[in-house]
């Protein structure tokens, strides 16, 4: 029933230990993945369509968002339930039942949809940063992309320290609302009624599908099946069992708590403007001009906090889902703040392209668009994340009862039909609004709509139609291989990169440990200054002299030892000169030592390290400092 031969989110696949606790210690090291998927359930794009639909039709909606509740609790269930008993992912256990074709293609929309959403989040967090400071758009806009920085300082913490920094966002947004509820003064009565299901036409109906898309998001399916498994549990029925239920607590919990807040977003725009006669509040700035007018300046503020505050949460779980997506549908490894710096320039593109040619109100009309985007590809999560989970051959005893899924599939039906729905809606109202564009519109969106569709038939009958078709999982770093000789290397030419730093020592003792007295050593240096890098092996300042000097000591040194030993001055950049150096010298082993950067200081000066073993063909040791 499991597969370890790939993990998902590899650096912390596993790393939180689940064992020999008991009553609530054990529920806590469970909770933490669901926290950080309920972040997409109150995103900007959530707020854009409660707001909306608060404010034009009361409290009679909060019965699509319990039910969109319901749906999603079911879904993400069973992508738990995924992650737990396979130890595969939703793209991983993709990629072993489609071909390689559909399997690029899923990752294309999965991508897409992954910056559509990412698009939503930092226009949310430009505005909220716009109400708070009255900072112009564009600039909120580009400043987003500083929470890279963030991102990779959390990843590098551990699972557990971003646990505890989403879940403080979620707890400053909650927190916001409830104060918020008490200014506003909601209908009790109203809201008790806003329960009772009624009929949709119009544009009830419209916001109401936008609300189930926004809710239920793609991504969200992927990310939850691998952030199961980085709890460590044991592999026996009972210990999958146990992870089951504990995981289902953490997802009751979590997502009930996604559904206060947005609940609490469409009553408080019910509460202060349908209840005070404005009924077409569809933008996030008219809602907190109108709440200061009407409340007075705290109500506002906190709004705008909260804005920031799920905007940032929710960009960073996008991440880890890109992160994920990628691994599995096609098994390209990247680092995370690359694909994370990536993703955020793909979504802040089309951001600031809206702010100049169409003003900042064309953001709003932005959001709707990246939900729609989103729509198109839920259904090529949710109809494979079904199959896979009804699968008894792969799932043994813990596949899903027929009751769960014939609940399940009739949400996926839901789902892609409105979501069908809604993206029908969408093109009528474009190509109503400009028909100057509607022939390009039937060139163009309607044959890509069309081998969309024809995508998701596909994805539903392979399972279907090809039952024991399951090739074994590929992995970005490959498979084992038999090994046949280990007969030992003898090196006869290590060369050893020194930096006059403190490590210098353990550089040159592991080299020596590799080739004894029997291997001659390069000792290596490069000289970084403006001239060298000018003027090359013409330089000769105080510093090329004072380096020059200092690497014959090490060198003598050496020779007095009995070890055989040269010096070599490189000039320049320091990885190309090195690679020059080794290529030129027949070096066949290399000792590098590495600063001990941390992740912040890697991301601005950047790892020669990391560059020397891509432009060389020989083996690299890199000795770390020990830290006192």
């Amino acid at each position: 029933m499991s597969n370890s031969v790939n993990q998902s989110l590899g650096k912390v696949h596993n790393s939180i230990k689940t064992e020999n606790k008991v009553g609530w210690k054990k529920i806590l090291a469970f909770l933490g993945p669901a926290y950080l998927v309920s972040v997409g359930y109150m995103d900007p794009g959530n707020w854009a369509t409660d707001i909306a639909g608060g404010s034009a039709f009361g409290y009679r909606l909060i019965w699509i968002l319990f039910a969109s509740n319901l749906i999603a609790l079911l879904l993400q269930s069973l992508s738990a339930r995924l992650g737990i008993v396979r130890g595969l992912d939703l793209a991983q256990a993709s990629k072993n039942a489609y071909p390689r074709f559909v399997n690029f293609c899923l990752y294309l929309l999965a991508q897409i949809a992954i910056v559509a959403c990412d698009l939503a989040e930092i226009i949310g967090m430009a505005i909220g940063l716009q109400l708070l400071f009255h900072l112009p758009l564009v600039w909120g806009v580009l400043l987003t992309i500083t929470d890279t920085v963030l991102m990779l300082f959390l990843m590098n913490k551990g699972m557990r320290k971003l646990e505890v920094f989403i879940m403080s966002m979620i707890f400053i947004v909650g927190l916001s609302f409830l104060i918020e509820m008490f200014i506003v003064s909601p209908d009790a009565v109203g809201i008790v009624k806003g329960f009772v299901p009624g009929n949709l036409s119009g544009s009830a109906l419209y916001i109401a599908i936008g609300i189930i898309g926004a809710t239920v998001m793609p991504h969200n399916l992927y990310l939850h099946s691998s952030l199961v498994q980085t709890r460590q549990i044991t592999r026996t029925e009972k210990g999958i069992k146990a992870a089951i239920k504990f995981n289902m607590f953490d997802t009751v919990i979590a997502l009930n708590l996604a559904f206060v807040v947005n609940a609490a977003i469409l009553i408080l725009a019910a509460s202060a403007f349908f209840k005070n006669g404005f009924f077409q509040v569809a933008e996030i700035q008219d809602a907190y001009k109108l709440l200061e007018h009407i409340f007075g300046k705290l109500a506002p503020t906190l709004f705008a906090i909260a804005l920031i505050a799920s905007g940032q949460s929710s960009t960073i779980t996008g991440t880890l889902a890109g992160q994920i997506i990628m691994e599995g549908h096609i098994n390209l490894r990247i680092e995370p703040w690359l694909r994370r710096l990536l993703t955020r320039v793909l979504a802040i593109v089309p951001a600031v392209f809206t702010i100049i040619y169409f003003g900042e109100t064309g953001l709003g009309n932005l959001i709707i668009l990246s939900q729609v985007v989103l729509s198109l590809q839920l259904g090529f999560a949710v109809i494979p994340l079904i199959h896979f989970t009804s699968n008894r051959k792969r799932m043994g005893k813990f596949a899903i009862s027929l009751k769960v899924k014939i609940a399940a599939w009739a949400c996926a039906v839901l789902i892609v039909y409105l979501n069908a729905k809604l993206v029908i809606e969408q093109l009528t109202d474009w190509i109503k609004q400009y028909p100057n564009a509607a022939v390009w519109i039937y060139m163009l969106v309607v044959p890509l709509i069309v081998a969309i569709t024809v995508l998701l038939i596909y994805v539903f009958l392979r399972p279907l139609l090809f039952k024991h078709y399951d090739s074994p999982a590929s992995v970005p770093h490959g498979l084992a291989t038999t090994i046949e000789d280990l007969t030992p290397v003898i090196y006869t030419n290590i060369g050893v990169t020194i930096d006059f730093s403190k490590n210098d020592t353990d550089c040159i003792r592991n080299a020596i440990m590799q080739g004894g007295k029997n291997a001659s050593y390069t000792l290596i240096h490069v000289v970084e200054t403006a001239g060298a890098r000018y003027y090359g092996t013409e330089v000769m300042d105080h510093e090329t002299q004072s380096d020059a000097d200092n690497l014959n000591t090490y060198v003598n040194t050496l020779i007095k030892l009995g070890y055989n030993a040269k010096a070599q001055i490189g000039f320049g950049t320091a990885a190309s000169s090195i690679a020059k150096i080794v290529n030129e010298e027949k070096i066949d082993f290399i000792v590098m030592g590495s600063h001990g950067h941390k992740a912040l200081k890697d991301l601005i000066f950047g790892t020669t390290v990391n560059s020397v073993r891509h432009m060389v063909n020989v083996p690299v040791l890199v000795v770390k400092p020990q830290e006192k």
